[in-house]
């Protein structure tokens, strides 16, 4: 028994194409704008890398709200569900995040199966066992994003106390239609036209930059092993990953900021930028008065738990790529975790501690 989704499968449109191409264009111009600006000393480029991710974040927000206008304006459908089984998959505050795998049987259709993740407070989660009967709400053109309903109505809570359901077979499981890989693809594309674009664009200053700023007798610029590579100048560092290595892993964050600020007197920086495998750090420059940091008082060790939050809870099933960025530029210093993926762009904040104080999520 399979249920055919009301919604036909997602294709890579034209629009999706540019849309993914533009964001990944974001992406990759932001952070290369204000590290080139840092070391150029160009003041509105580094506004530019500053503002173009607010701007574009503004802009993507507005462009959705018809859509999401229209969403709202769809009258969900009410059933029972049952619980299948259930998975905490983390989160430290008072709502876990927690993977459901339900059997939903709505009243004039086939029970199908679908799995869903939803945070719950901690003092609820007793009341969520396997075999359990919950009630669910979901949209009829998208059953794959169910919804568990905490406070039913009187009438939905008396039919699920005495309610007693099948499992639903495998073959009736339903998800998301899948995006394609051409998006993923266009966003790649677009990170890598961004940044070269900018360093394609200042590369006359970049050259004469290095030139000044690195004399030959001085202290060791880069160091090279067979796992990493390390940049360091006097206003930015680098470090980049071999395959197979992630930033994610114990310790390697901290190792490789250490590497950064080893024999520096002062690590106050500007904004410090983790991916997969590349880590950058802008340094402030001597006198300068823009918000900046210590870079050694992050609390590297939450980083893999946000970074792990951001991508299972926050609606991107299949995240292609992500980044966490930390600065003070709104006079605190806040943690930013941004994933895309086929379902769009979605994002957690942060404090210094590494607590999430606000979440994004896709859509």
């Amino acid at each position: 028994m399979t249920i055919t989704a009301g919604a036909p499968p997602t294709r890579s449109t034209p629009v999706a194409l540019a849309r993914g191409l533009l964001t990944g264009g974001v992406v990759g111009t932001a952070p290369a704008a204000f590290v080139v600006g840092i070391v150029i000393e160009n003041v509105p480029l580094i506004v530019t890398g500053l503002a173009l991710p607010v701007v574009y974040g503004l802009l993507y927000f507005l462009a959705g709200a018809p859509r999401r206008a229209r969403e709202a304006a769809v009258v969900h459908r009410t059933a029972l569900a049952m619980i299948e089984s259930l998975e905490a998959i983390g989160g430290e505050s008072s709502d876990v995040p927690v993977r459901f795998d339900l059997t939903v049987a709505p009243d004039d259709a086939s029970a199908y199966r679908v799995e869903i993740t939803q945070s719950i407070n901690l003092v609820e989660l007793p009341d969520y066992r396997p075999r359990g009967v919950v009630v669910v709400q979901y949209p009829p053109d998208r059953p794959w994003k169910v919804k568990i309903v905490k406070r039913p109505t009187p009438e939905w809570e008396g039919r699920a106390t005495g309610a007693h359901l099948d499992s639903a077979p495998g073959s009736a499981r339903v998800s998301a239609p899948p995006g394609g890989c051409a998006v993923g693809f266009a966003v790649l594309l677009g990170v890598l036209l961004g940044a070269a674009a900018v360093i394609l664009l200042f590369r006359a200053d970049l050259f004469d930059q290095e030139t000044t700023v690195q004399p030959p007798s001085s202290s060791k610029p880069s160091v090279s092993s067979t796992s990493s590579t390390t940049v360091v100048t006097s206003a930015s560092g680098t470090v980049s990953l071999g395959p197979g290595q992630s930033f994610l892993d114990k310790g390697e964050l901290r190792r490789a900021m250490d590497s950064l600020t080893q024999g520096k007197d002062s690590r106050q920086a500007l904004t410090v930028v983790v991916q997969e495998r590349l880590l950058s750090v802008v340094f402030a420059p001597t006198g300068t008065q823009v918000p900046q940091f210590d870079a050694d008082s992050l609390p590297y060790e939450r980083f893999p738990a946000l970074v792990g939050e951001a991508r299972t809870t926050l609606g991107v099933h299949s995240p292609e790529t992500w980044q966490l960025t930390a600065d003070r530029l709104t006079g605190t210093l806040t943690i930013r975790v941004g994933v895309t993926g086929s379902e769009g762009t979605a994002s957690l904040e942060a404090d210094g501690q590494g607590e999430v104080v606000r979440r994004t999520p896709a859509g």
